[in-house]
Parts: C-alpha cells; structure tokens; sequence
C-alpha cells in the first residue's frame, strides 16, 4: 500500500500543477508522460538540497562516494555535497522532454526557468570562452568537459525550438562557442574530451556534437552550422565506427590508439546525427546510415527475445541508464522518419517491465534490468533518464 500511496500523492500533485487531466487515472493506466512527472518528483524529493537549487548524486547521500567518470589520476573528492554537473544535466533533458510533449505547459516552462536553470547557473565558469565546469564554482576550480556542454548545448536548442525563446538560442549557441574551442586539426579534426586533458577525441563528444549543430541548424537555419555538422559527421564515422557492425567505438587517441568499448549512447547519437542529416537534404545514404545502426544497435545493446513478467520482448542489456536513454533519441527521431515500430516496441515493453518491477519503496528504479541485483544506492542520473525516455515514449 505504501508505494501506491505515494504513487498516488505525486500524481495528484502533477496534475493539479499542469492541468493534464481533470481526474486521476488508474495507476496502470498512467501515460508515460505522466509516469515521467512522477519519476521528477520523486528526484526533487529525495535529492533536492535544503536551501538550494541543486541535488545530491545518490540517495541516500553517500559521504564516502568518490566519481569515477572524471578522468583524473587522482582520486576525486569524497564526499561532495552536490551532484556533479553530468548527472545534474540529466535532470534538465528529462524536464525539456517532458515540456516537448506538453510545450504550452506554463507550470512546466516556469519550473524549468526557476529551479533547474537557477541550479544549473551554479556550475558556469568564466574562463574564456565560457562554459559549464564539472562541479560547482563555489568549490575548488574543476575541469570542463566538452561533451558535458554539448548535452547542454542540445538541451538548450531543445528549449528555443519547443519555445522560441531567444534566451534559449543565445545560451546554446554560447556553449557552441565553448565547444568549438575543443576541436583541432590533430587527428584531422574532431572534438576532444576534456579541455584540461586534452589526450583523446571521443565519440561522446563527436557524435552529439553533430546532433548540436544540427540543433543549432534547425534553429537559425546558419549554412556555417550544416556544414560543420557534416564535416564532423563524417570525422566521427571515418575514425571511430566500427566497419563490421556500423556501431562506434569510444574514442580514439592522439597517437591513434583505438578504445574500443561501446556504449549505446555512442551509436545512439550517431543515429540521430544521421537522421536529421538525412532530414535536411534526404540524401539517402543518411538514413541508409541510420537505419544499419538502428538494426545493429538492436541486436547488440538488447537481449534475445524471452518471456519476463508474462510477456515476451527483448530486455535491455545493463549500462548506464542514461547512456540508454540517449540511445532512445536516436530511435525516437528515426521512428518520425520510416515509422518502423519495432524499435520503440522494445523500448516502451521495457520501460512498462521497469515501472511495475524495478522499484524500490521511494519510486527510484534499481540498475539492473533483469532485477536480480537491488543495490540501495540510487544515482541521480540513473533517475532522470528513466524519466526522459518515459517523457520521450510517444507511441
């Protein structure tokens, strides 16, 4: 009863806050958008900072946790009373999906304007050209990570385009500006990862950064925009896809040496750079493109087809929860061009599993998709990219 309850409470408030019915659904009858509203709420209860606009990186608050994701030699700070700025960023493109599916949603935008953009100012470093640091600016100087700008960069070219609020534009193209301070001629081009290591040029970086421009392209209708995001398409394709699959690696070196992991993010902007490539010109090779890696990425990053919970679908395979949601914006924005339902069909049986199985008590969702293993600690961006690919499921 305690986790219909409180199911319940969070849904009474949404809908009071954003006008999105005039009476309560059945809990199993929850649009995802609505599911995605429920999931926010629940961040801003267990990870908001009393007197402040930002969130903690795990609930419950770990004073021993150290990030492993920054790329230093050295040990990161234990402890940290805030969320680094990549899982605070999540919170941000989980609100901007949601207010994509309901853009006159004056509650919506208002709590954008006033709780994550006000946390997310938090994190500006002045440094020329400016752009947004790891961690906080109160604290000691942190590095600034050029993929890190570029989810925002999208996030914001997000907003103007659902809005057409020119502060939008102004702050994304601002960050293009930080962004583009990390591309060189080493390696014949491409975006590096980090600006204070610059050891490596990363698919991270390249491959959203295509999606950006295209963004920005969309936005201003800029040739310069459209031309570079073809010349970084075909950068990233040349150096770091894998031939044999049409997926992409990690990243690639200064010396050439080729990481060879590969994450669903990865492959999942490459798709999405292709097809709004594909969209502008319809030069077939884009979608021919979008649609290998979409097969590929399919077969790879999800299991074989099996019974679970009295259905039959294909599970996703474990990652990073976010680094799955990123891969759901590529097959969202091919499903808009060739209406393949497949793709989504895995997605959506998968998201309905999470939200009747992978639930703890407080509505966070547990890590592992086959829910074997129920870890305690809920990281926060694990949380908010269950509700961007619930706020993005349209189908």
């Amino acid at each position: 009863m305690r986790i219909i309850n409180l199911t319940n409470l969070f849904l009474f408030l949404f809908i009071l806050d954003s006008g999105f019915a005039s009476a309560q659904p059945k809990p199993d009858k929850l649009s995802p958008q609505q599911r995605a509203q429920i999931i926010l709420d629940s961040i801003y209860t267990h990870y908001a900072v009393d007197g402040t606009f930002l969130l903690r990186e795990n609930y419950p608050f770990d004073a021993g946790y150290q990030a492993s994701y920054l790329g230093d030699n050295k040990p990161a700070p234990k402890g940290n009373a805030y969320s680094y700025l990549w899982p605070f960023s999540g919170s941000l493109s989980a609100q901007v999906a949601l207010l994509e599916s309901q853009p006159k949603n004056k509650a919506k935008r208002k709590e954008i304007d006033t709780k994550v953009l006000t946390g997310l100012e938090e994190y500006i470093d002045q440094r020329a050209p400016v752009g947004y640091a790891s961690y906080v600016r109160t604290a000691r100087q942190s590095d600034r990570f050029y993929d890190d700008n570029v989810w925002l960069g999208i996030d914001f070219a997000d907003l103007y385009l659902a809005t057409k609020d020119k502060k939008y534009l102004a702050k994304s193209e601002e960050i293009w500006r930080f962004v583009a301070s990390g591309m060189d001629d080493k390696l014949g081009g491409g975006i590096y990862w980090c600006e204070q290591k610059k050891e490596s040029k990363n698919t991270c970086s390249n491959a959203p950064g295509v999606v950006f421009l295209m963004k920005l392209y969309q936005a201003t209708k800029k040739k310069t925009y459209l031309d570079q995001a073809v010349s970084l398409y075909a950068w990233t394709k040349k150096n770091l896809q894998d031939p044999t699959d049409h997926l992409y690696f990690d990243h690639v070196t200064l010396s050439g040496k080729i990481g060879r992991a590969k994450f669903p993010y990865n492959s999942g902007q490459m798709l999405q750079a292709a097809v709004l490539l594909y969209e502008v010109g319809k030069e077939k090779r884009y979608l021919e493109d979008a649609q290998a890696i979409a097969k590929s990425a399919h077969g790879y990053f999800f299991h074989e087809e099996e019974e679970r919970a009295g259905k039959r679908f294909r599970l996703l395979k474990n990652s990073d929860i976010w680094f799955i949601a990123v891969m759901m914006r590529g097959f969202v924005e091919l499903y808009q061009v060739d209406r393949n339902p497949v793709y989504l069909q895995s997605f959506k049986d998968n998201l309905d599993y999470a939200w009747e199985n992978l639930k703890d008590e407080n509505g966070l969702f547990y890590k592992d998709w086959k829910g074997e293993r129920k870890n305690n600690k809920k990281w926060l961006l694990d949380q908010a990219a269950m509700a961007e690919m619930n706020a993005r499921l349209k189908f």
